[in-house]
């Protein structure tokens, strides 16, 4: 913030000379910027230094406050103010989905619900592995898909519905399964940022449960 505010001084000074100045400079060399265009260059330069130090001082402030509600905190409470993640779930809706209506399910469609102490579902921080397995083709075999989604990438995805609320994740299945005839089984791996533990749950999906996302 002090650069931001020294830069700004030198602007200002640098734009009075040169207006000052202006007046007793003969025409500009060709190819060299003319007075009123570079003071137009450092109207522009102070204008987006004294945004920056507006933003600057807008932080500050954020900042200022964060501090402020940690300090009332007692030191043995502000652990447990943050939430405290206890299971990942895997949302009743899962399923394969046929979007196209070609007659082939080609997308896998994965509700991922954190869930904290209290039993509630939260937007955790954490990067989430999805993998789909068909348990009855020999080990070698039995690996159909599997995806790694980061943190930066999931938390795009919260969906909040009257339905459901979840992290949905959809993913490209062409070519790996067509039809849902037979049980096929979702494995999740969810790893918490904020504690570092890793939930794992996994769900089984039936040819009853084929419908839409």
């Amino acid at each position: 913030m002090f650069l931001v505010r020294s830069s700004l001084f030198v602007v200002s000074c640098s734009l009075f000379v040169l207006v000052f100045t202006i007046g007793c400079e003969n025409a500009g060399t060709p190819g060299k910027s003319s007075p009123s265009q570079q003071v137009q260059q450092l109207t522009e330069q102070k204008a987006d230094l004294q945004k920056q130090l507006e933003q600057a001082r807008t932080e500050n402030e954020r900042l200022k406050k964060q501090v402020e509600t940690l300090s009332n905190l007692p030191v043995d409470k502000r652990a447990d103010a943050v939430y405290h993640l206890q299971a990942v779930k895997i949302g009743r809706f899962t399923n394969l989905y046929d979007e196209d209506k070609d007659g082939t399910k080609e997308k896998l469609v994965v509700y991922v619900q954190p869930v904290d102490e209290t039993g509630d579902v939260i937007k955790a921080a954490g990067a989430v592995e999805v993998q789909l397995w068909d348990l009855n083709k020999k080990e070698s075999e039995a690996l159909i898909g599997q995806w790694r989604i980061e943190p930066n990438e999931i938390k795009k995805l919260w969906f909040d519905s009257i339905v459901a609320t979840s992290y949905r994740l959809t993913f490209d299945v062409a070519g790996k399964v067509e039809t849902l005839d037979k049980p096929l089984t979702v494995k999740v791996a969810f790893a918490d940022y904020l504690s570092g533990r890793t939930f794992t749950e996994q769900f089984i999906l039936r040819p009853e449960k084929a419908g839409k996302p």
